[in-house]
């Protein structure tokens, strides 16, 4: 990495600069839907800023302004650590490798590059919420200087660990482990409005916003949110504290800076390794016999290894399950320990995990025409469907099982725990068979690229397969609900509900069965229209 005589920091920066405002023009031009969203996007982002802004600023004087501010701008921070992780699209100046054939040092690059990041929607929206954060604990003409150079340290913090957790990151970001992150980002901003909404709920219960102290008293001290801390600790008079959270806050971002350069070099260096072998073919063969070993011989047992390693390896299969098994979580004992659910929300489990029963061949794709060609049989065709729901009862059970668990554990209700058991178990031997059935009536394609999980022109049949599957699997399991509720409101029916556990899972082995049988048949008959469905992605 060396540059001519006539390269500098002065001609570096702007030229970047103009780039980045390049790239987001010629973006813009590229159709009037994406100017629109764009526009909309950016009118409402603004908008929230300026309440924001306001809101911090109607806190001065409050005793919580400092938690506030404090907790305000370390979320912050963490957003912008995972937001390349997660988007690494986003902004596509993220990726210096493109930079590569230019004969740049790394320090002029650093600090172009740094400039171009306090371009756009993203530092603005920063810069406001900091700027709230800073005035609303600023007191006196020396905290307002502090808060000056707080506000440009905090932002310039932000910006730096995007920018540092991108390089050192860029090569996973641009393979298909990097894709799949990209795909969980919605489980990652679901998970997170859990959080925030359980962490309203805490506050809004006794001792309110009183019970962030504690963590704010840490927080403080901690870059980039020791740059607030600094400006409250000048507001009350003690000037060597505030110093020193100013002088952390400094440190933070000339380390980061340096790791940032560090990797660049590293980057702009370095060969490309996304070219070579990740591992030796005979660590694979291993890999490969050693999980072939612990499942059942014969086709089943190639049936669920393939099922199992498009749960590890597909992303849209992957981005699929973990949304599941996340929400399958959140629900019932996020509600628990809320004192708001009720131990039948530990169904939701199951239920979550049943629907990736639905569409099974979607997930082989144009690929299926080889699982077609074994099929010559009704006896192949439910070998293959079974092999395809041992490989989820293979972990739906257990995690059910879990979920329940905790779930009566958190609620105190230990005795509800076979019942439960029981009815999960009916629910989910009732979405196999209804999933079975639907796989082979109304398959879709899922495409490989971009985040929609249904072809063009089939939202139809996934809206059918889907809510018809659940409503048919509702139904099946009526006998068992009908009987826990039977139990339940009888006088000496509580006396027996540990027999839901026996009844609820032979039921569910009894329905899968009946469901496969009744479905392959319709599965060997329809292979070339499945083919087709799938295949349109």
């Amino acid at each position: 990495m060396s540059a001519g005589p006539g390269v500098s920091a002065v001609s570096i920066t702007p030229v970047v600069v103009r780039l980045k405002l390049s790239l987001l023009r010629n973006g813009l031009r590229q159709s009037a839907g994406r100017r629109a969203a764009f526009i909309a996007s950016t009118v409402l982002v603004l908008l929230f800023a300026a309440l924001q802004l306001l809101g911090l600023i109607a806190l001065r004087g409050n005793e919580h302004a400092t938690a506030v501010g404090v907790l305000l701008v370390a979320v912050l921070a963490l957003g912008w650590t995972v937001m390349p992780l997660f988007f690494p699209s986003g902004d596509e100046t993220l990726d210096p490798t493109r930079l590569v054939m230019l004969p740049l040092r790394p320090k002029p690059l650093v600090r172009a590059l740094l400039a171009a990041s306090l371009v756009g929607v993203g530092p603005l929206f920063t810069f406001c919420l900091l700027l709230g954060s800073v005035i609303s604990v600023a007191h006196g003409t020396a905290a307002y200087v502090t808060a000056a150079v707080a506000l440009v340290l905090a932002l310039t913090v932000c910006v730096a660990l995007a920018r540092a957790v991108a390089a050192a990151n860029i090569r996973l970001l641009s393979s298909r482990k990097g894709r799949d992150l990209a795909v969980l980002s919605g489980l990652v901003i679901a998970v997170g409005a859990q959080l925030v909404n359980f962490g309203a709920q805490r506050l809004g219960s006794a001792g309110g916003l009183s019970r962030l102290d504690p963590v704010t008293d840490v927080l403080r001290w901690i870059p980039p949110a020791s740059a607030v801390g600094a400006v409250d600790s000048v507001s009350d008079g003690s000037y060597g504290a505030g110093i020193v959270q100013l002088a952390l806050c400094a440190a933070a971002l000339a380390g980061l800076l340096a790791l940032w350069s560090r990797h660049l070099t590293r980057l702009m260096t370095s060969p490309d390794g996304s070219t070579l072998q990740a591992a030796e073919p005979a660590a694979k063969e291993r890999g490969s016999s050693g999980l072939a070993r612990l499942l059942p011989a014969g086709r089943t047992g190639t049936v669920m290894e393939r099922s199992l390693r498009y749960v590890w390896r597909d992303p849209k299969t992957k981005a699929a399950w973990v949304t599941s098994l996340a929400i399958g979580l959140i629900v019932p004992v996020f509600n628990a320990l809320q004192g708001t659910g009720s131990v039948y929300f530990a169904c939701f489990a199951a239920g979550m995990l049943g629907i990736q029963m639905y569409n099974q061949f979607g997930q082989d794709t144009s690929a299926f025409w080889m699982v077609a060609l074994t099929i010559s049989s009704t006896r192949d065709a439910y070998v293959e469907l079974r092999g395809r729901a041992l490989a989820l009862l293979l972990i739906t059970l257990p995690y059910a099982t879990l979920v329940t668990t905790v779930t009566t554990g958190l609620l105190g209700a230990w005795e509800k725990l076979p019942e439960v058991l029981g009815l999960s178990f009916a629910l989910l031997g009732a979405m196999l068979a209804t999933g079975a059935w639907s796989s082979a009536r109304f398959p879709y394609s899922i495409p490989q690229e971009g985040y929609k999980n249904v072809a063009p022109g089939q939202a139809g049949l996934a809206w059918i397969a889907i809510f018809g599957g659940l409503i048919s699997a509702a139904l099946l399991a009526s006998p068992v609900i009908a009987l826990t509720i039977w139990l339940n409101v009888s006088a000496d029916g509580g006396h027996w509900t540990w027999l839901l556990l026996p009844v609820g899972a032979g039921y569910g082995v009894l329905i899968t069965l009946l469901g496969l049988r009744l479905a392959a048949p319709r599965t060997a008959g329809r292979l070339p229209e499945i083919l087709a469905a799938v295949s349109k992605g």
